[in-house]
């Protein structure tokens, strides 16, 4: 077996789901796909064996400069080499709280985690101690807030978790606005906070968050956003300050610091401040880890922001979208399926749906482009671009796109049963392996 073989089964023996993501687990991609990933550089990647592949998975959109981008990695190093831990809160754990408060306007101050779960479910424990209340209404159609039981458990994958724990959890659909009216209407003076990600690949409609903003503070409920994704890609004040709305809480991770492993919570100095000591109220035991403000990723946070600052790093994203967007979207057209695939979404963060003949959603189409996609060296499970995706790198992948949708092409005709090697990848949430 090779190296890749190799490494693959000691991680299923080690790792449950071999991979600490499970995004990043084998079932979330074709066949033919790299199972270990050695190291990256730019927009590239490479597995075991040295092979090479243009990459547009980006750490689950962690990444928005470049993998081991020098300015960054040196500011993290330079960190490590004070220490990188300390006993009493650090120098740059105060920099880099300064920095995003002075950036966001609607951070007056905030905590640092390691995951965007941590803050996210944080931010949940405030809105429920600073309204006094117990009820949280989430976006139905956002995949994913946090691996704890609030959110989890009311999921398909919900194995271990008690109803108890997350039958406070109620449901609204995003861009009706209705349904969040009718959670009120049903729970008066219940609901403690509503949370949704600004945007996914469908943009809020008829000033969607602005009557959420509105219905919150109609309501005394704290108004979360989960700026996981958008943070830092939409605009460099994330995507509230893109749709013009000011939340109570915010949260943001994977943009902020070119991969390093840094989350935050920030909003409102009155509700923040619950989890603090200088107030006369009830304490909150908010956040407090061990690692939270490891000083390698605050330090990679600031020099991020810099580089974001000097090199339009967020401008070169929607260009580059803009360009990939169109030319696949030009491919699909001249070969005759764009009634099948279809690049959506914004520049910035785009999407590509599958579909059969009949119109229909087809995992094993989308498995289909993605394995064909890597036959020609573009590693595209999703689509996270980067600073380091210029023109070079999007016409690579229009180049591969061309020959990929040929053959989906076929597949729709034919079935792709008959070009895909092995089975086709799974959603996470689902009941059975």
């Amino acid at each position: 077996m090779n190296k890749n073989k190799i490494y693959q089964e000691k991680a299923h023996r080690f790792i449950p789901a071999g991979a600490h993501t499970y995004s990043r687990a084998d079932d979330s991609y074709p066949e033919n796909a790299p199972p270990i990933l050695e190291r990256g550089e730019g927009a590239y990647v490479w597995d075991l064996e040295g092979n090479k592949f243009l990459d547009y998975g980006m750490a689950l959109r962690a990444v928005t400069v470049g993998y081991g981008y020098k300015r960054i990695a040196n500011a993290a190093i330079e960190q490590i080499n004070k220490g990188n831990n300390l006993t009493r809160a650090s120098k740059i754990e105060i920099e880099a709280a300064e920095t995003i408060c002075s950036l966001i306007p609607w951070v007056e101050m905030v905590k640092f985690a390691k995951n965007g779960s941590t803050v996210t479910t944080a931010a949940i424990k405030l809105a429920r101690a600073y309204t006094g209340r117990k009820i949280i209404a989430k976006c139905r159609q956002h995949p994913f807030f946090s691996y704890d039981d609030w959110f989890i458990g009311d999921t398909e994958m919900n194995s271990g978790v008690p109803f108890e724990n997350h039958s406070l959890t109620k449901n609204f659909n995003f861009n009706d606005f209705s349904s969040l009216e009718k959670l009120f209407r049903d729970y008066p003076g219940e609901i403690a906070g509503v949370i949704l990600e600004p945007a996914t690949t469908d943009e809020p409609a008829d000033n969607f968050l602005q009557k959420i903003q509105d219905i919150c503070r109609k309501n005394g409920a704290v108004f979360i956003l989960d700026e996981m994704i958008t943070g830092f890609r939409w605009h460099i004040q994330g995507a509230s300050k893109y749709y013009n709305v000011t939340p109570d809480l915010v949260t943001y991770g994977k943009g902020m610091a070119n991969g390093f492993s840094v989350a935050a919570l920030g909003g409102k100095r009155e509700i923040m401040n619950l989890g603090g000591i200088k107030h006369e109220g009830e304490r909150v035991f908010l956040i407090s880890t061990t690692h939270g403000a490891e000083m390698c990723g605050l330090g990679a946070f600031v020099e991020t922001l810099k580089v974001y600052q000097e090199l339009d790093v967020i401008g070169n994203i929607w260009n580059a979208g803009k360009k990939l967007i169109s030319g696949m979207n030009n491919i699909a057209a001249d070969t005759g399926i764009a009634d099948s695939f279809q690049f959506t979404g914004l520049p910035c963060s785009p999407n590509f749906s599958t579909k059969d003949s009949a119109g229909n959603a087809c995992l094993g189409l989308r498995t289909l482009f993605v394995q064909e996609m890597l036959k020609c060296g573009v590693l595209m499970p999703w689509v996270a671009l980067s600073y380091s995706h210029q023109a070079e790198e999007i016409d690579f992948a229009l180049e591969a796109g061309k020959k990929a949708l040929a053959i989906y092409k076929k597949a729709l005709s034919e079935g792709y049963g008959k070009y895909l090697v092995g089975r086709p990848i799974k959603p996470v949430f689902r009941k059975k392996n």
